[in-house]
């Protein structure tokens, strides 16, 4: 716990404006730094709690040798100057997550899941099924839910859920999970991390100071998975392996089917491994299997991921916006057989579009959006698929609107960030759905 503390807090959004709230009961000077203009009511309510906000483009002009630790929003990059000039004077730098990590002090049981893809889904159908089995869990992390506005909630033998991102696991330091679940791994967010392998060795964090007490779930078919695994100390349990796989009629727990696949919403290889993992944590928490077979006959997804949005004159919109990387948007290209009108791009991070190339048979055209929109074109025309350039989402609508014909699935699945024009992905999510409902 932070007492008698001199904290700077650097990006605000609602992981720094939660972990601020907590930290002010510990006679701690805060203050929390922005380069945009925050909610009124917000900045007003820290106010009241004796913390300040600046907005400004360089926290580093306020940071100096007097600070004890500087708490980083996860969207930060960990070469910031200020996050530099902090290393460079010897002041810590975490996150929320590590910070609200320690005001856990009652006995509970931590499960961590992260992976390259996958994340969303695993979690939420994981808490669905603990919920429907009538088990106290807390859902949080990088879904949405700062761990600083759940810690206070937490009673003894509570279960706390945790959707990890590797922006979040870089700057972890003494952060464990219990059971912690790794559901693949790819090479994304290379912008952020330098290299494929640093972004590896970030995601092996999940598993920091396990035991042969502490139990890792990997994914077998997933080669950089079980390389980067091979040798931590904790007990592993595998999915798509010969005992626990996706059969040609269903999902199979120690080689016996669990569920029909005619039984599951939820359709997708991809889903099935996530379906996989929720089998694997519910059985380790001796679990009855029921539970996750009427969660999966009700289960219709996660919002922004291969989100059905509205069928219109025999069209059919999708709204996969969480797809920010390549990997993701394969996913989605392999779960329609029919023609795609395929919205692609966003941010600027060196991703791959080559990668989608071997999967772009049923693209009928791409419609390219945002800073990448330029390397978008050129994917398309290497690979003689017809493709138009617009600059906002918005324009790009309009035009599909006009050519998009009956039998036709419209497509958002960016393989991009959103944060070229967006906050948060959701809102780029949220203005699709809107345009299209409208």
């Amino acid at each position: 716990m932070l007492e008698n503390k001199k904290i700077l807090i650097l990006g605000m959004a609602r992981s720094g404006y939660e972990v601020a709230k907590l930290l002010s009961n510990g006679n701690n000077k805060i203050i929390v730094t922005d380069q945009k203009d925050q909610d009124i009511e917000k900045v007003n309510e820290l106010k009241a709690l004796g913390i300040a906000f600046t907005k400004t483009s360089e926290p580093e002009n306020i940071l100096n040798e007097t600070f004890d630790i500087l708490i980083k929003n996860p969207a930060v990059f960990p070469y910031h100057p200020c996050v530099e000039k902090a290393r460079n004077l010897g002041i810590p730098v975490v996150n929320e997550m590590e910070v609200a990590y320690h005001y856990i002090n009652k006995p509970i049981k931590i499960i961590g899941i992260t992976g390259s893809n996958g994340k969303t889904t695993t979690v939420t159908l994981i808490h669905e099924v603990l919920k429907k089995a009538g088990l106290p869990v807390h859902l949080g992390g990088n879904i949405g839910t700062p761990l600083s506005s759940i810690v206070n909630d937490l009673k003894e033998n509570d279960i706390l859920l945790l959707e990890i991102s590797d922006h979040q696991l870089i700057d972890m330091v003494d952060f464990k999970a219990d059971i912690s679940v790794l559901t693949n791994l790819c090479p994304t967010h290379l912008d952020y991390h330098g290299s494929y392998e640093k972004y590896k060795e970030v995601k092996r964090k999940i598993f920091n100071h396990h035991t042969n007490k502490d139990i890792a779930i990997i994914n077998a078919a997933n080669y950089d998975s079980m390389e980067l695994t091979k040798d931590i100390a904790s007990t592993k349990y595998y999915f798509n392996n010969k005992e626990n796989y996706i059969g040609e009629d269903g999902i199979y727990m120690d080689s016996k089917k669990v569920i029909d696949k005619k039984d599951i919403i939820l359709k997708g290889n991809h889903n099935y491994e996530n379906i996989l993992v929720t089998y694997l944590v519910v059985k380790l928490l001796n679990i009855n299997f029921k539970y996750v077979t009427e969660v999966l006959k009700e289960f219709k997804g996660v919002e922004h991921r291969l989100e059905f949005v509205r069928n219109i004159n025999g069209v059919n919109y999708y709204n996969d916006s969480k797809s920010t990387n390549p990997t993701s948007t394969i996913t989605a290209l392999n779960s329609f057989d029919n023609n795609i009108d395929l919205i692609l791009g966003g941010m600027e991070r060196s991703q791959d579009f080559n990668d989608l190339s071997p999967y772009s048979s049923n693209i009928k055209k791409i419609y390219a959006i945002g800073e990448v929109r330029k390397r978008v074109m050129e994917f398309a025309e290497k690979n003689n698929i017809e493709a138009e350039e617009f600059e906002t989402l918005s324009s790009a609508m309009k035009k599909i609107k006009e050519e998009a014909t009956s039998g036709d699935t419209v497509l958002l699945s960016p393989a991009s960030a959103s944060w070229d024009q967006y906050l948060r992905f959701e809102d780029r999510g949220e203005e699709f759905k809107k345009i299209v409902n409208s």
